[in-house]
């Protein structure tokens, strides 16, 4: 998707129509300084105006995101261009998505983690080190996969959607 060739078609459409960017703006609730924006190729119209904006402009959806006019043979190849582009231009890849709701988690559980850490320490001062050994390594284990675990099904709700299991009971 070519931003500055959307911004041309979008000036040119409108200019044909007899309107102002500030008539335009005013319809769709936007101020004319984005009007002047898209025109520009310096934005592009959020997703729920491209329907109200197309209207407006006499074209569908397809022909404002493909910057031009289309015949029906170019319609049908556009609109697949065009809906892989807008996909990926508006929304994160699944790992994008997972490592920004790891760095989240963290960041909203940091509490957590150094409760954790501060819980092993005070225990493992009490022990002699042949003890510790014994008992802290299994303890370290099983508090790292139990973070872990809250960790990973919080980013796969987030990432997935996913409901939270059912609680038992």
């Amino acid at each position: 998707m070519d931003q500055r060739k959307v911004g041309k078609f979008i000036a040119r459409l409108r200019k044909e129509r007899g309107i102002t960017q500030e008539v335009l703006g005013r319809k769709l609730g936007v101020t004319n300084k984005t009007v002047s924006r898209w025109e520009n190729g310096n934005y592009m119209p959020d997703i729920e105006l491209l329907v109200p904006l197309g209207e407006e402009l006499g074209v569908s959806v397809n022909e404002l995101l493909a910057g031009e006019r289309l015949s029906d043979e170019q319609f049908r190849k556009q609109a697949d261009e065009n809906l892989v582009a807008a996909v990926r231009e508006s929304s994160f890849s699944v790992k994008e998505s997972t490592e920004y709701f790891k760095r989240k988690w963290l960041r909203d559980n940091i509490w957590l983690i150094a409760v954790s850490i501060l819980a092993g320490t005070a225990v493992s001062v009490k022990l002699s080190f042949e003890e510790l050994w014994v008992l802290i390594s299994p303890l370290w284990l099983a508090v790292f996969c139990w973070l872990r675990n809250r960790m990973m099904a919080y980013v796969e709700g987030k990432v997935y959607g996913n409901p939270k299991p059912p609680e038992n009971g």
